[in-house]
């Protein structure tokens, strides 16, 4: 009995220092902008994304992972793990006129990894506001910034709406002509050099990459003469060259001797626009929309703690989820008031999703449409209201900049047809409204919806100020105008 006893005393003494000898593991996050369902090669063997694939499937595909209809409150869900409605960031997307940021009574994640030890860089679109400096990425948790603070730009010029905007850290940066593409890839390329591996890194990369305008280097459209519409070529060369900049970057990784030790997270920020010949197929609608082809994210995970290997997993991960999980895989806790839930368990092992439900959106700015909102617990999705234009299902060859669709068939249908209820399970690509057939589920699915619409803070969108003027600052959209 002693010996057995003094067997289990050390089998757990072991255990316990295996657990605190283990080293937390660096962390790559990435994510794409705009980038579509049907966009990747794993799903579409059009498109050429080899080093994508290769991650992809060296672990594990997430085809149940949800994002927000836009960029904005995706991003601050990435860092804050609450929904953009209690945020005031649920209604589109920060203009760069507008005075207004994500919430800086909210921790973001870096500030918490950096608790744990972390060096944090951020490289790329910024998009949670900057008309202060406490708003930008060096003030919220970021060792390192290296990219722009609004929501689009010339991949070229690095200007937006009459104003340039780049940085180094605070540093205005001037456009040198090159594909901005290759200017993030070498950047984190040259901080993985240099980082001291005994150190845990979080990098951040939200591209810049697939978002108009659609412009690429041509030796990319060159690879896809075999497509007839110039948009779709544009931004499928787009995503060839982003997947080359991840190759670049996995092979740096490799070099350093990290590669083993990294934690890869990929998705994007909302389904691919398809006036800007992203495709979703054969999800239906796309980027601004509520319909799974705006909200149903292309990712995966990767690399260190994974344990599954070429495998899709479908347990529900929602976009507020990532900041209690990858805090989580860091080895540290996180609030337990936050709308996420740490799903690192789940996703390392392939259990279960601790996840049930979660809300696409809720947004009351446009009273004169109704707003909109939609939920999903288990198998079923209710929409209430107005789900966004662009509401077919489209196929590779019918997006992009010549997509004309008769915008009255899009507007809000009468107040009887007000709400569309799916079947996930039975209807993931949405073509059986369950409503009228339904009701006790829809009478179930808005009481929900209602107990979340109670918790909303209502949506931060201030008209533009003319002190936001990039005349006032040397031509650059800078901080300190609000």
């Amino acid at each position: 009995m002693e010996t057995f006893a003094s067997f289990i005393t050390c089998s757990i003494f072991v255990h316990f220092l295996l657990c605190v000898s283990a080293k937390p593991p660096h962390i790559l996050f990435i994510v794409a902008d705009d980038l579509g369902w049907n966009d990747v090669g794993f799903r579409n063997p059009d498109v050429l994304t080899p080093n994508i694939d290769k991650l992809a499937r060296s672990g594990m595909i997430l085809n149940s992972s949800y994002v927000m209809p836009v960029c904005t409150p995706s991003r601050n869900s990435f860092m804050t793990g609450h929904y953009a409605f209690k945020s005031g960031l649920q209604h589109l997307a920060i203009n760069p006129q507008q005075a207004t940021c994500a919430p800086l009574n909210y921790t973001f994640l870096p500030q918490k990894l950096k608790e744990l030890g972390y060096a944090t860089h951020a490289i790329g679109k910024w998009h949670l506001g900057f008309c202060k400096w406490e708003c930008t990425p060096t003030y919220r948790g970021f060792d390192t910034f290296f990219g722009f603070y609004n929501g689009q730009e010339d991949y070229y010029t690095l200007s937006v709406a009459g104003g340039k905007d780049f940085r180094d850290n605070k540093v205005p940066v001037n456009a040198t002509g090159e594909y901005s593409t290759f200017l993030y890839s070498r950047r984190a390329e040259s901080i993985i050099k240099e980082h001291d591996a005994s150190k845990p890194i979080y990098m951040y990369l939200p591209f810049q990459s697939v978002h108009a305008p659609l412009q690429v280097p041509n030796r990319y459209t060159d690879m896809y003469t075999n497509v007839h519409t110039k948009s779709r070529r544009t931004y499928m060369g787009m995503v060839t060259a982003m997947d080359e900049a991840i190759g670049n970057i996995t092979k740096a990784l490799k070099t350093k001797g990290i590669f083993n030790d990294t934690l890869i997270i990929f998705t994007t920020d909302n389904g691919g626009a398809v006036k800007f010949a992203g495709n979703n197929y054969p999800l239906r609608g796309g980027k601004a929309t509520l319909f799974e082809g705006g909200t149903r994210a292309t990712a995966f995970v990767t690399g260190a703690g994974i344990q599954k290997f070429n495998y899709e997993y479908s347990g529900l991960i929602h976009a507020v989820d990532w900041m209690p999980t990858v805090l989580s895989a860091a080895g540290g806790t996180a609030d337990s008031k936050l709308d996420g839930i740490d799903q690192w368990d789940s996703l390392r092992t392939a259990r279960e999703s601790k996840r049930n439900e979660f809300i696409y959106n809720i947004d009351d700015f446009r009273p004169e449409i109704g707003g909109h909102a939609a939920i999903r617990i288990g198998d079923y999705k209710l929409i209430d209201g107005y789900p966004g234009l662009h509401q077919g299902w489209y196929k590779p060859d019918h997006v992009g900049y010549d997509l004309n669709e008769d915008v009255s068939t899009n507007c809000m249908r009468p107040f009887f047809d007000k709400m569309m209820l799916f079947n996930l399970q039975d209807d993931p690509n949405e073509h059986v409204d369950l409503s009228r057939k339904h009701p006790d589920i829809v009478k179930k699915l808005k009481s929900r919806l209602e107990y979340y619409h109670n918790q909303i803070v209502p949506a931060n969108f201030p008209k533009n100020s003319a002190s936001s003027a990039p005349t006032s600052y040397g031509g650059f959209w800078s901080p300190g105008w609000c």
